[in-house]
């Protein structure tokens, strides 16, 4: 999962869409995420998006910020993109993570990241039903 500062968005949907797999009894599936900067690099997930995520009952406090590296997309089978921007940047290699651009939360107010939430666990369902039968 790719997003700008891998603090927001795409931890979220990590935690979300590993937590659903783990649900759904899908363990061959490795989850990870980063941003697209690197200015986050080693912070944790904003505070604010751990709370939305403890919220809902999904533990984000291990995450550690980290850059996507485009000598990833060898060693990955897919890399999905938390909006058409980071798309576009990832040069077309990427899929975008749900129906809709997952607007950045960063910069509103706390209900925001519980809608962006809200809009990563219905894409993290419709991924889990993709990859339990290898359909991606």
């Amino acid at each position: 999962m790719v997003c700008s500062g891998n603090i927001c968005r795409s931890p979220m949907g990590e935690v979300v869409l590993r937590a659903k797999l783990a649900e759904a009894g899908v363990d061959d599936v490795e989850v990870t995420s980063s941003g697209t900067g690197g200015w986050h690099a080693g912070d944790p997930m904003d505070p604010r998006a751990a709370a939305a995520l403890r919220r809902r009952g999904y533990d984000g406090s291990s995450h550690r910020a980290r850059q996507f590296r485009s000598a990833w997309f060898a060693d990955r089978d897919l890399v999905l993109a938390m909006d058409s921007g980071h798309l576009a940047e990832l040069a077309g290699e990427a899929r975008l993570f749900a129906d809709d651009d997952v607007p950045d939360p960063y910069y509103g107010e706390d209900a925001g990241f519980d809608e962006v939430l809200a809009q990563i666990e219905k894409a993290a369902d419709q991924w889990v039903g993709r990859l339990s039968t290898n359909q991606p």
